[in-house]
């Protein structure tokens, strides 16, 4: 099982361009690439007030990502939520 979640992972990993490969990921303040276009976002409630969350699409790998902007937690910032 664990064999084939790690195999999944791998492929996911290989699907992003060099580019987003390269994004930190969950962390404040990382810088994302020039070929990521902005898109819609969004205000979201957290336990010390709002935060803003935008979304983000790579132009080269179709990559979705959403950029978390808190600047309370410092494990907030770039994550993956599509291809």
């Amino acid at each position: 099982m664990t064999d084939n979640l790690n195999q999944q992972s791998e492929l996911k990993k290989s699907a992003l361009c060099d580019s987003c490969a390269g994004i930190q990921r969950n962390w404040r303040g990382a810088p994302g690439h020039s070929e990521l276009l902005q898109g819609a976002n969004r205000k979201e409630p957290r336990s010390h007030g709002q935060v803003t969350i935008t979304r983000y699409r790579c132009e080269r790998c179709a990559t979705v990502w959403e950029y978390e902007n808190n600047k309370v937690k410092l494990h907030a910032g770039w994550s993956v939520v599509g291809q």
